[in-house]
């Protein structure tokens, strides 16, 4: 098996990327941690992990973003497939010490680094449900979601997996059961936004709450609500990579229904009313802006 080929181990697992349809800052807690109130909603694309128990731990990746990842655990800044390898082990090791024994973990690096769409958190919760599988473990869902916050704010979410109201600082999630599939283009302008930049940067930390809808089933009802809705986070990043901008207005001319920024950036999206178009917009501005990361996808719906 080479080290870059996923299908060869024993479980792969996708790592969809993340998308903050809305997000609004709507606080600031004693600690410095940020209170957000988030649509959430997960691409039918994103990484890949594979898994396989070794003879020792080892660490692989491959896919078009993965020259640029840390190849350890770090104590800031590290490697979260790893981080949460670790803290997975030592929870199990606890009650069983001769449990979660090494393995082999491969990560497919598909979507751009610091992106706002969650790569690491979903890769570190695609990691979490694999290894609970591979190690044939189980675990009281309050001590996983536990590991999950440990591991950061938007893991909880990523191991819900599908369309979701995040409230906190991340961890109070209501899924959306009514939630429809989205057509969806992702663009990066592969530029890197540091969060903790983003969030020094917002002025305000106290804005109005998000008002979920009641009564929204069809794609359109969906999109007018969303269309209501804000990402706090756009106008500090806009005004540390302007290009930002230059990527909504793109995608605007291109024909999205609505386009905004997603999480803390730098990826944007653009929702559209077909597939179709979708796809013929993302291929239009993968022609004219080479540089740029563009995606043509659809959303999870109801959760699955």
């Amino acid at each position: 098996m080479s080290d870059d080929d996923i299908e060869g181990f024993a479980l792969t697992r996708a790592a969809p990327a993340k998308i903050n349809l809305a997000l609004h800052v709507v606080g600031q807690r004693a600690d410095g941690h940020h209170l957000l109130e988030s649509l959430v909603t997960f691409a039918d694309r994103g990484d890949r992990i594979g898994l396989s128990a070794a003879d020792a731990d080892r660490f692989t990746v491959s896919g078009a973003f993965a020259a640029a990842l840390p190849m350890d655990a770090g104590a800031d800044g590290g490697n979260l497939v790893l981080k949460a390898r670790d803290l997975l082990r030592a929870e199990l090791r606890a009650h069983a010490p001769d449990a979660a024994g090494p393995v082999h973990l491969h990560l497919e690096k598909n979507l751009p680094l610091a992106s706002g769409i969650g790569g690491g958190s979903a890769d570190a919760a695609a990691t979490l449900l694999g290894l609970l599988e591979l190690w044939r473990a189980t675990i009281e869902p309050s001590h996983l979601a536990a590991i999950a916050l440990r591991l950061g704010a938007d893991v909880p979410m990523c191991l819900a997996g599908g369309p979701l109201l995040a409230k906190g600082i991340g961890e109070e999630i209501t899924p959306i059961d009514d939630f429809p599939a989205l057509p969806i283009v992702l663009v990066n302008p592969l530029v890197a936004v540091s969060t903790p930049v983003v969030f020094r940067t917002l002025s305000n930390k106290t804005n109005p709450p998000l008002a979920a809808p009641h009564g929204a089933g069809t794609v359109a009802e969906w999109i007018s609500a969303i269309a209501t809705m804000r990402n706090d986070l756009q106008p500090p990043a806009e005004s540390l990579e302007p290009v930002i901008g230059e990527v909504c207005q793109a995608l605007t001319q291109a024909g999205a229904t609505l386009t905004r920024m997603s999480g803390s950036g730098a990826t944007c999206f653009g929702l559209f009313d077909s597939e179709a178009r979708a796809a013929a917009t993302a291929r239009a501005l993968s022609e004219a802006y080479p540089g740029w990361y563009v995606l043509a996808c659809k959303t999870v719906d109801k959760g699955n």
